[in-house]
């Protein structure tokens, strides 16, 4: 972590920060809008200091956290986590998501593989009938 008078890009960050495997995918999903700087869409080349809000789509996860710190290097996962702190209600909304696909998991989600001999006769049987 560097003195407090260092800025970074929005989309490094994010990288270092380990919400996104490739500084190109981070881009991607600036692009894209899913990510919002203090409750504004932004550029990848957006600067980023301290004490920002960002609210981030990842998958159907919605985050929303405060910049603590900032690096520039990607450090491991316990060093990256202290470079931001989620919101109490982005937490509670996270779980409860979680909680809700536990409970009723998306049809076929369970499904692995090509069907089976026995799942093909019940596939074709149904389109027949309908």
């Amino acid at each position: 972590m560097a003195d407090p008078l260092f800025i970074l890009r929005i989309d490094k960050w994010l990288w270092a920060a380990r919400f996104y495997k490739t500084r190109s995918l981070a881009t991607a999903a600036i692009h894209a809008g899913h990510v919002k700087l203090n409750g504004t869409t932004v550029k990848p080349a957006r600067d980023l200091k301290p004490g920002d809000t960002l609210e981030l789509a990842i998958g159907d996860a919605p985050w929303t956290v405060e910049v603590l710190g900032l690096n520039d290097q990607r450090r491991p996962a316990s060093e990256a986590q202290r470079l931001y702190a989620e919101t109490a209600q982005s937490a509670a909304r996270r779980a409860a998501l979680k909680e809700a696909q536990r409970l009723a998991p998306t049809p076929g989600s369970d499904l692995r593989g090509r069907p089976t001999k026995k799942a093909r006769r019940q596939i074709r049987g149904f389109n027949d009938v309908y």
